[in-house]
């Protein structure tokens, strides 16, 4: 998921992308323990997806702290 398209997400759009994407990362790395993955590198873009949400989100925190 590129930045743009996550910038242009509302707060609770990306709360619930986040938590899709924990549940994802959770069955990829069940799968890759148990039976192997098709796509192991998946594992590794869902990793960076989750690190970006959560640092457009702290942003968010930060720019709405220093305004009120």
């Amino acid at each position: 998921m590129k930045i743009s398209k996550i910038k242009e997400m509302s707060s609770p759009e990306l709360e619930k992308e986040l938590s899709e994407l924990k549940t994802e990362l959770f069955k990829l790395r069940f799968s890759l323990a148990t039976h192997g993955l098709d796509n192991p590198m998946r594992i590794k873009e869902v990793r960076k997806d989750i690190a970006r949400i959560n640092t457009v989100l702290t942003e968010r925190k930060i720019a709405e702290s220093k305004n009120a």
